[in-house]
């Protein structure tokens, strides 16, 4: 099992509960808002808002942390986050916000405690790019956006 250390910003609730896992299943661990001054956050449609956590993490080398939005969230409101999914890089240190956008068609209320994300931990892999004179034929090709039919 990989450990991901946390800490509270300053200002935050340590009353919030830690990301954790709903389900023994789940492969992401719900994260929660904690909001300065324990205030809600109003999202208009179509605005979006930076949602703190009140943590900073510490992610082992070779794994990144994932955050991506909660399907109960976009299916009933509309909520979704923005550079879904976002990287959280091993060697960040800094706060962690989710970059929530309503898409739905009511102004949606984020509580202090609510959640508002998962965060999934997965191995990484860098590469070397490399110029070369010619790419491997596939039966694809070039071809991309539907060229492979529809359904």
């Amino acid at each position: 099992m990989v450990e991901i250390r946390v800490i509270h910003e300053e200002e935050a609730d340590p009353a919030v509960a830690l990301p954790c896992y709903e389900t023994a299943g789940a492969a992401g661990a719900d994260v929660r808002a904690n909001l300065p001054g324990r205030a809600s956050v109003f999202l208009q449609p179509g605005e979006r808002a930076l949602v703190p956590t009140g943590l900073r993490i510490e992610i082992p080398a070779g794994y990144e942390v994932q955050v991506r939005p909660r399907s109960g969230l976009a299916l009933k409101y509309g909520i979704t986050l923005l550079n879904t999914p976002g990287t959280i890089d091993s060697d960040y240190r800094g706060p962690l916000g989710v970059i929530m956008l309503n898409a739905g068609q009511e102004q949606f209320e984020i509580a202090h405690g609510d959640r508002i994300a998962q965060l999934v931990v997965a191995p990484v892999a860098q590469a070397r790019f490399l110029i070369t004179d010619r790419l491997q034929e596939t039966k694809r090709g070039s071809g991309g956006f539907g060229s492979t039919g529809r359904g």
